[in-house]
């Protein structure tokens, strides 16, 4: 009897966030895998029987859709430009604070994390009213040296840079605090022996920081990067992924399907092929860092 119920205790352990996991994850990904091949819509809510299942129209005509293939390149350029600045300030920061022997590091270390744990929705109005081109404080400031002031959300291409500077700026905090601890877990004695070796501040953070924070460097490459694949938050309350579409990124694109124009199934479509160039980016990456070990 005692060892039946000492196989049983760790099921119940688990038992509740898997129940949990189960209810609130797994089935409606499945649900909305259905869906996907469905043509379901704010008619389909009511009455289920106008429901028709379609195949796989929904996915060719969301990969036809001149849109969803901008709203694609202005994901990737978000991703090309903004993962290699967050990985490289993060750890910039991380490395300088570390280094730093005053109290004072210790408030910037708050300083920098402050931005990552501000609500984002906040953050963005902020943002918004820095970006005003008549109002704003950045213009403002353009005209007490006698700049022009700058379309910061109403040109396309402008638009990104701003989008990523705010994101840059929120992304860089919790990444530090990841590198700073995988920092204070590089032996001491590493650096005591480059020290008697003669090796300067440069050649201890070429040849012993950078290679023992490998790991940490493509954990938060790959967070980061699946980060910026669903980029959302900054367009949406700032841009409405406007003008002329330069800021619609995929998740924007499937946010306006499925909830301002109740395609549910069209959007449901959209997600999985998101979803899916998600993992493919996610396994090239592990591959490519097997390839690096090896």
């Amino acid at each position: 009897m005692k060892g039946s119920s000492q196989k049983l205790a760790p099921y119940l352990f688990i038992g509740p966030s898997i129940i949990l996991l189960t209810l609130f994850s797994l089935l409606p990904i499945l649900l909305a895998l259905v869906i996907s091949f469905t043509d379901m819509d704010l008619s389909g809510l009511v009455n289920f029987d106008s429901i028709r299942f379609i195949g796989l129209e929904n996915y060719t005509n969301v990969l036809l859709d001149p849109s969803f293939l901008k709203s694609i390149g202005n994901t990737l350029f978000f991703v090309i430009i903004g993962v290699p600045l967050v990985l490289i300030f993060s750890l910039s920061i991380a490395i300088l604070i570390n280094m730093g022997k005053s109290r004072a590091f210790k408030v910037f270390r708050v300083v920098f994390y402050l931005p990552s744990v501000t609500n984002v929705v906040a953050v963005a109005v902020v943002w918004s009213y820095l970006y005003n081109p008549t109002l704003g404080l950045f213009n403002y400031v353009l005209g007490l040296v006698n700049l022009g002031p700058v379309p910061w959300l109403t040109d396309p291409t402008v638009a990104k840079i701003s989008l990523i500077v705010l994101a840059v700026w929120r992304g860089i905090g919790l990444n530090m605090i990841i590198f700073i601890a995988a920092i204070k877990g590089i032996p001491g004695s590493y650096y005591e022996a480059a020290q008697l070796d003669g090796a300067n501040t440069w050649q201890q953070i070429r040849y012993i920081t950078l290679p023992q924070l490998r790991y940490a460097i493509f954990f938060v490459s790959i967070t980061t990067m699946i980060g910026w694949l669903q980029f959302f938050e900054e367009p949406f309350v700032m841009t409405k992924g406007k003008p002329l579409d330069g800021t619609l990124t995929a998740s924007l694109f499937i946010y306006n399907n499925g909830f301002q124009f109740s395609k549910f199934g069209y959007a449901a479509a959209g997600s999985f092929i998101l979803f899916f160039a998600i993992i493919a980016v996610t396994l090239i990456q592990f591959r490519l860092q097997n390839k690096a070990e090896s």
